[in-house]
């Protein structure tokens, strides 16, 4: 009997400011612009996570609120976790660090413009009400219809 196929888990924090702005993140990698995240730790809850992520990738202290989808990389066996986040209080402005080479935030439009689709519509989904949506792509392009 062969083993059952594994898939990695990942969070995406999709954090908006008090200006509508989203945080983004310049990834030292491959320099795309995408929503700060990363893969879960063994026991660690996505909520836990994702609030880590974010602040290891930004500096910036959030609250999550709500999950907004679930969002599959086909070709990887990445499965993520959008969730919606507030800034906490105490946070700072966001700075670049080993996984980031710039740490922003930028208007809807930008993020437009910069993020790819794959990861822009965690964006847009995040400002919808009629979510939480299940989604997959190619780490690029959604694949249509939706999985």
């Amino acid at each position: 009997m062969s083993e059952p196929p594994r898939h990695s888990v990942s969070v995406t924090g999709v954090v908006f400011d008090n200006e509508g702005r989203v945080l983004a993140i310049k990834r030292a990698d491959d320099g795309r612009w995408v929503p700060p995240g990363g893969i879960l730790e063994l026991h660690e809850d996505p909520m836990t996570g994702v609030v880590r992520e974010v602040f290891e990738e930004t500096g910036v202290k959030v609250k999550p609120q709500k999950l907004i989808g679930v969002y599959k990389n086909l070709p990887l066996g990445i499965v993520s976790l959008a969730i919606k986040c507030t800034v906490a209080p105490e946070s700072k402005e966001p700075h670049q660090s080993d996984e980031a080479v710039e740490a922003a935030w930028i208007s809807i439009e930008d993020a437009r413009k910069r993020m790819p689709e794959a990861r822009l519509i965690r964006v847009l989904d995040a400002l919808r009400d009629d979510g939480p949506f299940i989604r997959c792509h190619d780490g690029t392009k959604l694949y249509q219809p939706q999985c």
